[in-house]
């Protein structure tokens, strides 16, 4: 919206500040920082009063968890959708359809978070919405998504999947592009999700990713970075960053009040909300192989998931004590803070890594 500021620019003036993308994702940033800071003690305190035992908590999971989790409020991830939605439609250009998707992406898998953890909360059940129905809905909006992508992107790229560290490598998918789009932001979605089992755990690593697609999807949608970097030039993508600083600025609102212990949970409201949008930016830059590296993590999480309960059912064993792989660090005596930091620390290393496939080609 601000960015309208610039048609009243001569060239030499405070107006003309509008039309760089940096400034606007500070501005991004900071709004929603402030949003998180500004509204995260009164959404706490609501979230309260309308849920009397807070999130419920699973009898199979780790022991401790009944004693130091329970009554504690979810649906937090409301603040989060909430700063990255006013941050962006404020410092984003609104002629872009990048933008636009990724935000139908988050809002949306954000709405079907929502009523999981509502089902949850006033049932006092972890049953929540039912699995099918959740995965049919996701499906659908990420079909949208991955068919707008298609509509979006340059004629040479459209249903192409690009190969990291390759130079100019494409491989054709033709009509299987909009399914392996579909596989890569309902599976970010779900990974995320997944992710989400102790304090702190998936919003940081949630940030990491976002600020690293951030500078991808910058760097794409400048023709002279392409050029120099050699990978695939996406007009428009830009406008992205500022999602991903509204991210990271919500992102970190949140933390404050997430920070062990937490005062409240983001719930699948928030985690199948920024999984999703993880995804969609991914497909918008052509870099969906490059989010398997840079969430990396996450991708540890769900296949720890898909083995254990491919395991069991074919021995009655488990590999894991506890699945997903945070909670086996818990079974084997490490304090939750000690996973939580450690699993930041290798997240980061994965961001390094994926964004040095911009270079390394």
């Amino acid at each position: 919206m601000l960015y309208w500021l610039s048609t009243f620019s001569d060239g030499g003036d405070v107006f003309n500040l509008f039309r760089y993308i940096t400034l606007r994702a500070g501005g991004a940033f900071f709004t929603a920082l402030i949003f998180g800071f500004l509204f995260g003690r009164p959404l706490i305190n609501l979230l309260k009063r309308k849920q009397a035992n807070g999130q419920p908590i699973r009898d199979d999971g780790p022991e401790s968890h009944l004693i130091s989790k329970q009554g504690t409020p979810t649906m937090g991830g409301v603040l989060i959708l909430g700063a990255v939605l006013i941050s962006t439609l404020m410092w984003a250009r609104l002629d872009n359809g990048f933008v636009w998707i990724v935000l139908f992406v988050t809002v949306s898998f954000g709405a079907i978070g929502f009523v999981d953890d509502y089902a949850k909360v006033t049932s006092n059940s972890h049953a929540g919405l039912s699995g099918r129905i959740r995965l049919a809905l996701g499906i659908l909006i990420a079909v949208v998504a991955g068919y707008g992508a298609t509509m979006l992107h340059p004629a040479e790229l459209t249903n192409q999947l690009a190969l990291p560290i390759f130079k100019d490598a494409l491989v054709n998918m033709g009509l299987f592009f909009i399914p392996f789009a579909m596989f890569v932001i309902v599976g970010s979605a779900n990974s995320v999700n997944l992710t989400d089992g102790l304090d702190g755990l998936a919003i940081m690593p949630v940030m990491i990713a976002a600020g690293s697609l951030g500078v991808i999807a910058y760097a794409v949608g400048r023709v002279d970075f392409t050029e120099y970097l050699g990978v695939h030039y996406v007009p428009g993508t830009g406008e992205l960053l500022i999602f991903t600083a509204g991210l990271i600025g919500g992102g970190l609102g949140f933390l404050w009040y997430n920070a062990p212990p937490a005062a409240v949970f983001m719930g699948d409201t928030g985690s199948l909300a920024l999984g999703g949008a993880l995804g969609a930016i991914a497909v918008m830059t052509k870099h969906e192989l490059v989010l398997g590296i840079i969430g990396g993590l996450f991708v540890v999480e769900t296949l720890s998931v898909i083995i254990q309960v491919g395991y069991f059912k074919l021995t009655g064993k488990r590999v894991f004590l506890m699945a997903p792989i945070h909670h086996h660090f818990e079974k084997k005596g490490w304090a939750e803070p000690q996973i939580v930091i450690r699993f930041w620390i290798i997240s980061l290393i994965l961001a390094m890594i994926g964004l040095a496939t911009l270079k390394i080609r």
